[in-house]
């Protein structure tokens, strides 16, 4: 599967540039997963993105499945987009690893309006220790591989506070998001206070 993640590497560089870190964490029954540091041009360089290469590599299948597939199901990596300087956010490097390893180590399919919860703050000081997970196609494009594979779909990570994932779980993730959306809430701010969600 060292071939999928050549062609998803290639798929980043192309959208994304070059990355100018990359950090790489094994967990033990699990891949190794990487997490790429992309700081790019746009917005003036104020974004730095953080994406995983790792957790494609293998289809994500029902923990439940009687038969593994090793060759269909979701496949998948995630991005986190956060504004520079305001916090020390290369910390989020482990607790990205660890959600790209979830569905490896504990059978999780990530798709998009799951909630993940790393159980600690994302980064020093981040109000945030979940993440919705959004739908793909927006800033990388899915990456189509042979018959029979599923694409790769680079599925965008919005952090949560706590709050906001205990409302999201009770009124569903289209809720939350029009709510961020009506409120014009800057997803991308490391520290961020939540939405009004009276």
């Amino acid at each position: 599967m060292s071939d999928v993640l050549a062609l998803v590497e290639a798929r980043l560089l192309m959208a994304l540039g070059t990355p100018d870190a990359r950090a790489a964490v094994t967990f033990l029954g699990a891949d190794r997963i990487e997490v790429l540091r992309f700081t790019g041009s746009d917005e003036g360089g104020d974004i730095v993105r953080y994406v995983t290469l790792g957790m494609s590599a293998q289809p994500m299948t029902d923990p439940t499945a009687t038969v593994v597939d090793h060759l269909r199901g979701p496949r998948a990596e995630l991005v986190l987009s956060v504004r520079r300087g305001r916090a020390d956010t290369d910390r989020v490097l482990r607790p990205l690893a660890v959600l790209a390893a979830s569905p490896q180590v504990e059978g999780v399919v990530v798709a998009p309006g799951a909630s993940l919860d790393t159980g600690e703050p994302l980064w020093p000081g981040a109000p945030f220790t979940s993440v919705l997970v959004g739908e793909s196609g927006g800033l990388v494009e899915d990456l189509e591989l042979d018959e029979p594979m599923d694409p790769v779909r680079f599925l965008p990570l919005l952090p949560m506070t706590p709050n906001e994932a205990a409302w999201k779980r009770v009124q569903g993730a289209a809720a939350l998001e029009e709510r961020w959306l009506r409120h014009g809430t800057d997803l991308r701010d490391p520290l961020r206070a939540g939405v009004p969600l009276g």
